[in-house]
């Protein structure tokens, strides 16, 4: 029997609606949710001014498993967590629910833009962990339970705009806060008490509408930080109190008696600062005011250091006034004229150590830039001191957190901060003394030292692991290292490579960072003043040329000092197939496999200096290229390159014999007053 169906064509009948209805509830919400790409889509078409934003494009995606592809998004494992848009003259209006499509998204910065209105709703954020604002135009007042949802907030900067009304109060219950910056805007009213033990950076300066007594619980923060508030009364606004001040004017004897009492601890002070100008005066004797970046070498020898530095640590302690693990750890203020300790491994020591110490000038005082001092403290203990004027972009506080955190860092390749000396605009910042000298001098100086293709490929191998142990580590910053050149790369023992000067980019001041760090010299700083991550790989590709070229480089000084583009020679050369033909003369090599070894690393270092930031690897993948190259170098069997200069353990042995003619020929030693007037003016 046959069966015949009978088609007939489909007609959307009315008894057929709520069938359609019900599958299209079960539907929309499925095809409403966006993916990543298309939510930073919409967050882009709701900006202006996006030229910065080019990379934002459909037809790529904005991370992979390995990458970023779009320009100011930070991904890990392929999810979009971060979003650092700082300095991308950007304006419009901030899609707030393009942004609730990133489930991973814990930071937004949108730093030195010119965003405007009132607070954009990102409390329906709940899970950020960073929010920066600073530098536009918002207005307004904000809420003031807007932050009671965003618990997990740790870092909030709304300065530099032109909010209003009272400080949320809701921002003194999130109890992760570790930095709260509010300065240089419009809010009005008394303070809120934050009582947060984690809250390391506060700043409500040039807020002239405040008013009131500063609570208790913020008397531990620099007087900086309240600047400019003329309302505002206590101790740290050099302002007494009244009683229209304290609450319903009740407690007046009270108040009355705190009013004595402060007039009678100010009248103290006084006498002690009036005494201690005066000694240090006597101590620093015709050391002025100098406004360059001075580098003080306190050279040492090294047998026993932690032995030698037993008598030094009890004096420093006395001289100090208050014991090591106050200025260790911070638990009592220090005074800013004293060396404050961030790492004590190679013993503890004050300033007046370093003022007692034999000094000597190395170098020209014409180049503030490579000047530098070498001394003996008495106790053994060998350091670095270097002046630096550029780091206000903080207040005290905020420096001494910051340099807190990079004495904390420990690296074979790292070299880390010992101490720090914070007063006023002047910072000085202690090192251990590393007597082999930078890279710089040793590729483009006095040769005393074979930089041969192991030592080269060593060296290299270092710099990348301290680099990526940086970013490892102070993964918020948008450059961890952000001075990445050979100058700051200091040669240790086993010609180890030391990476110095990192980590400064929170507090340098924009404008200056400009000139004063390799960074912001990348390709993307100079054309749309935005750095990111990618900018220390950029410093790092430049500076893998150099080390296989021996050339110094162009970009350096953007051309103002000679060298070569090493990035348009060598993009030459690997396009003609003429790669060894760039290759320092040094480490010409003489077989295949160091060839082609030395030919893998410099298309890494081209890959790393490409001008395109989007095309340049992370990292992570520089690490593992690197690891491959050194591998694969191994595999030759502990051979040298066949080029007949020294091996690695030789040049070792040539540089510690440099070292040791160095310490023996100290001649000319003398006191720093007696060397350079514009040393040390701390005062």
């Amino acid at each position: 029997m046959a069966v015949v169906f009978h088609h007939q064509p489909f007609s959307l009948s009315f008894p057929c609606l709520p069938f359609v209805l019900f599958v299209s509830l079960l539907v929309s919400p499925l095809s409403s949710a966006l993916t990543e790409a298309e939510a930073l889509l919409n967050l882009k078409n709701k900006f202006t001014n996006t030229g910065a934003l080019d990379s934002w494009d459909s037809k790529s995606v904005p991370c992979d498993a390995k990458k970023n592809n779009w320009a100011g998004v930070v991904c890990n494992y392929g999810v979009v967590t971060a979003l650092h848009l700082g300095h991308m003259s950007l304006s419009g209006e901030v899609d707030i629910d393009a942004l609730l499509q990133l489930p991973g998204l814990r930071s937004v910065s949108l730093v030195n833009n010119s965003f405007d209105g009132t607070m954009p709703e990102f409390n329906h954020l709940g899970a950020l962990k960073s929010l920066f604002l600073t530098a536009n135009h918002f207005t307004g007042d904000i809420p003031d339970d807007f932050f009671t949802k965003m618990e997990s907030l740790k870092k909030v900067w709304l300065n530099q705009n032109a909010f209003t009304g009272a400080i949320p109060n809701s921002l003194s219950k999130l109890i992760h806060l570790i930095e709260l910056r509010l300065e240089h805007n419009q809010f009005s009213g008394a303070l809120p008490e934050f009582t947060q033990s984690t809250l390391k950076s506060f700043n409500v300066s040039d807020n002239p509408k405040l008013e009131g007594v500063i609570p208790q619980s913020l008397e531990g923060f620099d007087k900086s930080s309240f600047s400019a508030n003329p309302g505002l009364c206590g101790q740290k606004a050099d302002k007494i109190c009244d009683a229209s001040d304290t609450e319903g004017g009740k407690g007046s004897d009270k108040s009355k008696l705190i009013g004595m009492s402060l007039v009678l601890i100010l009248c103290l002070v006084s006498v002690v600062v009036l005494a201690t100008k005066k000694r240090r005066n006597q101590d620093f004797d015709t050391l002025g005011g100098d406004h360059g970046e001075d580098v003080v070498e306190v050279c040492v020898s090294s047998h026993n250091p932690r032995k030698s530095s037993t008598h030094s640590t009890r004096r420093a302690v006395e001289q100090s006034g208050h014991h090591r693990k106050d200025s260790h750890a911070g638990s009592k203020k220090p005074t800013g004229s004293d060396i404050i300790m961030v790492n004590d491994e190679k013993g503890v020591f004050g300033l007046q150590d370093l003022l007692k110490a034999a000094a000597e000038l190395i170098g020209t005082k014409e180049s503030k830039r490579h000047s530098a001092y070498k001394a003996v403290m008495a106790n053994g203990i060998a350091v670095v001191v270097k002046r630096m004027t550029e780091m206000n972009r903080v207040g005290e506080d905020g420096f001494g957190a910051e340099m807190r955190r990079l004495g904390k860092l420990r690296h074979p390749n790292l070299l880390t901060p010992l101490a720090f000396c914070n007063k006023k605009e002047v910072k000085l910042l202690v090192y251990e003394h590393v007597p082999g000298g930078n890279l710089d001098f040793l590729l483009h100086g006095n040769r005393s030292v074979e930089l041969n293709w192991q030592t080269r490929l060593k060296i290299v191998q270092g710099i990348i692991q301290g680099l990526g142990y940086l970013h490892s580590e102070l993964p918020n910053s948008d450059i961890p290292h952000g001075n990445l050149k050979s100058s700051n790369v200091l040669l240790g023992p086993d010609l180890v490579p030391l990476l110095t000067d990192f980590g400064f980019s929170p507090l340098v001041i924009p404008t200056h960072a400009s000139y004063s760090m390799f960074a912001y010299k990348s390709p993307e700083s100079l054309q749309y003043r935005h750095v990111s991550p990618k900018s220390d790989v950029y410093c790092l590709g430049i500076l893998i040329l150099e080390i296989l070229t021996g050339k110094y480089p162009s970009q350096y000084d953007n051309g103002a000092k000679g060298g070569t583009d090493l990035v348009e020679w060598v993009s030459s050369a690997m396009k003609d197939k003429q790669e060894t033909e760039v290759l320092d003369p040094e480490i010409a090599p003489k077989n295949e496999p160091a060839r082609t070894c030395m030919e893998r690393l410099l298309h890494l270092g081209a890959e790393c200096a490409e001008p395109n930031p989007e095309r340049r690897p992370d990292i992570k993948e520089v690490l593992r290229r690197m690891e491959e190259i050194v591998t694969m170098a191994a595999a030759q069997g502990g051979q040298d390159d066949g080029s007949g200069r020294r091996s690695h353990a030789e040049n070792v042995r040539a540089l510690s014999t440099k070292r040791r003619d160095s310490l023996n020929d100290r001649g000319g030693s003398s006191s720093w007053s007696d060397i350079d007037s514009s040393g040390f003016d701390i005062s």
